[in-house]
């Protein structure tokens, strides 16, 4: 069996995470840590569209036995939900997460014993949910944990409208990246999460990860080890722009894109004024996204 090294600990031992952590925290000051740009000083107590400050609030974390294959593995992928996001998804199914102030605010250092944590359980790895508004807090809380001897590979389980400037700062850092593919068309995208740009910043943030990481690779174990993994939702009526992600994935990042393409939409939280969002997907909708996945050329999915 081969021997895995999380990408973190060669930085770890340059002194180069270090300056990582040091670099993200400036962005904090005005800031612009996701793709909304919000420019507020949360070091000082400010806050922006995140509702987050300084600290991370964290609203659960332990074993997760509900993600992808590759991660839950047979003991859990050790996952992390923070509070808050950067996107207001009208449908969201964890909306008590992701639209409330649920949880404890944390440092670094409480952070990082929750990695450590999550690793003495015997997770197959750190799963970090809905990141994008912390990576400064999330790089701290690293270094705490891989000084303290944390050796699993870190997830980015993102709703994909992320900073490229972030990204940047954790090439190198981060080993699998799971970004959402939400939507096809900004428009729907506005109306539905309240988000600009949604398709522009989220296919440019998928082509940053897979440079960074490449395609997903799976151990002897069935385990994800590095690579890239991508979820899309697929919508009623066809509101998610199914067409329009697969061929993106297909002809401009791999056809070797292993994607988890999601039939478990369900109306919550504010989507009753919603139609045609109020409904479930029909099986002929999800088997129509499944046919157009293939058609592009993707091959590779998790079931």
């Amino acid at each position: 069996m081969s021997v895995f090294e999380p990408a973190y600990l060669t930085l770890l031992r340059s002194g180069e995470l270090q300056r990582r952590v040091a670099e993200a925290r400036q962005h904090l000051a005005k800031c612009d840590v996701c793709a909304r740009v919000c420019r507020v000083n949360r070091l000082a107590g400010e806050r922006g569209i995140c509702r987050t400050g300084e600290r991370a609030r964290v609203s659960s974390y332990g074993p997760h036995l509900g993600e992808e294959n590759p991660l839950r593995g047979w003991r859990g992928s050790g996952t992390i939900f923070f509070t808050r996001c950067n996107l207001h998804c009208q449908y969201c199914q964890n909306w008590d997460i992701s639209q409330t102030d649920a949880g404890e605010e944390v440092d670094a250092e409480e952070l990082g014993a929750i990695m450590l944590e999550l690793q003495s359980y015997g997770c197959h790895n750190i799963n970090l949910v809905s990141p994008s508004h912390v990576v400064p807090q999330i790089l701290a809380a690293l270094l705490v944990a891989a000084e303290a001897g944390l050796h699993l590979p870190l997830v980015y389980n993102t709703g994909g409208y992320d900073s490229l400037d972030m990204l940047r700062l954790l090439d190198g850092v981060v080993d699998i990246y799971m970004p959402d593919m939400k939507y096809g068309d900004s428009a729907i995208a506005r109306r539905y999460s309240l988000v600009r740009d949604y398709v522009k910043v989220n296919q440019a943030a998928v082509r940053e990860m897979h440079r960074q990481v490449g395609d997903l690779q799976i151990d002897e174990r069935g385990l994800a080890r590095r690579g890239l993994l991508v979820r899309h939702l697929v919508l009623p009526n066809h509101l998610a722009g199914t067409a329009q992600v697969v061929r993106f994935l297909a002809e401009e990042v791999s056809k070797d894109t292993y994607l988890n393409l999601m039939d478990q939409y369900r109306p919550e939280y504010l989507a009753s004024r919603y139609p045609p969002l109020n409904r479930r997907i029909t099986p002929q909708e999800y088997q129509h996204a499944l046919e157009l996945a293939q058609k592009a050329g993707l091959h590779r999915f998790d079931r």
